[in-house]
């Protein structure tokens, strides 16, 4: 079975985004994300949907909770149309420090306020839609007010594909129950995704009496590739990096737990409060690094791809640096492949 292939636009700078984005649509990819670290992620949305014809295009993911939903629900609901329907919503929940410390926004457990953030979504655009009147009581969230002059009004493609990022069961069972997707974290392992994420996914599924081919499984976390060995053996040390920036999180600690790693996290958590980042790296293991990610060259990434991923995701996320012609074709060649039944 073939996968659809995504990348990400990586430039901080929205001027450069068009050329990105038109680049990425031009090599043949499914869908291009923008991830929400240190820049916001819609606003290179409208201007990858206004320089490309085909690509979806997502966030991937935008923190949910310092967003109202429906203010959320009025960005993507105008992202949607602009885009002809190609838009797919990536929500995630951060952890309680960067909710409470960088956003400044109350913490609570956040599988069940996603679970009624999404609800609400469908809510404001089932309203924005058919001009029904806008009652969603929740628990966390409460809306019941929208007048004529506040509402948007209907589109072509009303409804929008919304996915959520997990990291721990409950979050991925909620996925399940109420979204058209889920995001596997980049810090992940097949063997923590088969044995505690899927069936929680399942769970979910089937609570909201839906089935496996009604959902999206995206991932492709770590990749270390490149035109020779020598490439992949650079990649990896940058690998070992994120792996150890990661796992340096205790709420992410499940993860290595499922492996035996468990001591870890509070070894790298430690060394991230000395601002050790440098030294960090030396406790990551090239054991880990073979569970954390797929380490091939070019002419035998797509055979480790496959090969880790088949059968579990539907999307995954590729990317190659394109200095060259060279490296253009070679892009292009491995997405075709990938998407090969």
């Amino acid at each position: 079975m073939g996968f659809k292939v995504d990348t990400g636009i990586y430039s901080a700078r929205l001027e450069e985004v068009p050329a990105q984005a038109r680049r990425a649509e031009e090599l043949g990819y499914d869908g291009i994300n923008v991830a929400e670290t240190a820049h916001d992620a819609f606003l290179p949305l409208v201007l990858a949907a206004e320089h490309t014809q085909r690509i979806q295009i997502g966030t991937s993911v935008a923190i949910a909770f310092p967003r109202s939903p429906m203010v959320t629900a009025m960005m993507a609901w105008d992202l949607q149309r602009f885009s002809k329907g190609r838009l797919i919503l990536g929500l995630g929940t951060q952890v309680k420090g960067h909710n409470e410390r960088r956003f400044s926004v109350k913490w609570s457990p956040p599988a069940p306020r996603i679970r009624e953030y999404v609800l609400a979504l469908r809510a404001i655009w089932r309203t924005f839609q058919t001009g029904e009147p806008l009652n969603f009581v929740g628990e966390h969230y409460t809306f019941t007010l929208m007048t004529p002059n506040f509402n948007p009004g209907p589109i072509d493609h009303p409804h929008i594909p919304v996915h959520i990022a997990a990291v721990n069961e409950h979050n991925a069972r909620v996925a399940g129950e109420v979204c058209d997707g889920i995001k596997l974290h980049g810090f992940n392992t097949m063997k923590y995704t088969k044995e505690v994420l899927l069936p929680a996914v399942m769970k979910g599924l089937a609570n909201s009496g839906r089935s496996r081919d009604q959902f999206e499984v995206c991932g492709g976390g770590f990749l270390a590739t490149g035109k020779m060995w020598s490439d992949v053996e650079r990649a990896v040390e940058d690998v070992k990096r994120q792996i150890s920036f990661y796992g340096s999180t205790r709420t992410y600690q499940a993860v290595f737990d499922a492996h035996g790693w468990g001591d870890v996290t509070a070894r790298l958590h430690e060394m991230s409060l000395q601002g050790k980042w440098e030294e960090m790296p030396k406790l990551i293991t090239d054991d880990m690094v073979q569970e954390f990610a797929v380490v091939a060259p070019y002419d035998k990434v797509v055979d480790a791809i496959r090969e880790r991923y088949e059968g579990v995701c539907d999307r995954v996320g590729f990317g190659i640096p394109i200095r060259s012609p060279e490296d253009e074709e070679a892009a292009k060649a491995i997405i075709r492949e990938l998407q090969k039944d």
